[in-house]
């Protein structure tokens, strides 16, 4: 009896070596098959979502070149000497051109879109800050009271377009 046991010993041991061997390779080919399919899947879904992005990073960079100061003002004209009334027509254009772009901060990182949104709010802020001036009596003083604001310092959208073109190009 312990022949016959010793020889099934025999038999099996090298059965059991193939069968294990053959687990192994049979679970590391399945294994990468999975990662490779998944890595496919990326791919594909980078390659139909990248446009989609890339036009969100564009519309924000347009809405911020948009509601930068200079072009803000040139663009929006007093309709009245009332410097109240201007200062509510400047932020309502900024608050339109942000509703019109609100739904690209799916496509954009929350760190830009953090931005972005801290670019307009400090916008807005400036031009609040130019009509509490009190050198500012008109419509007219407050347009150069904010462009001499912007001779002095950077508008407020530069660093958020710098921000966006940064992580654009961290796209490729």
């Amino acid at each position: 009896m312990n022949a016959d046991f010793t020889n099934v010993l025999i038999m099996l041991v090298p059965s059991l070596i193939i069968a294990v061997t053959a687990f192994y390779f049979f679970n590391s080919y399945t294994s990468n098959e999975n990662r490779r399919r998944d890595v496919e899947l990326h791919l594909k879904h980078a390659q139909q979502t990248l446009p989609l992005r890339l036009q969100a990073y564009e519309r924000m960079a347009l809405f911020l070149e948009r509601i930068t100061l200079g072009n803000l003002l040139a663009r929006v004209t007093p309709r009245s000497d009332d410097k109240n009334t201007y200062e509510a027509q400047l932020i309502s254009t900024i608050e339109q051109e942000f509703e019109h772009n609100l739904t690209q901060q799916i496509y954009i990182s929350q760190n830009c879109w953090n931005v972005i949104m801290t670019s307009k709010n400090t916008s807005i802020q400036m031009i609040r800050q130019a009509n509490m001036s009190e050198k500012v009596e008109s419509a007219q003083k407050m347009r150069e009271h904010l462009l001499n604001t912007l001779l002095e310092s950077a508008p407020p959208t530069d660093a958020a377009l710098l921000f966006l073109k940064n992580e654009v190009s961290q796209l490729w």
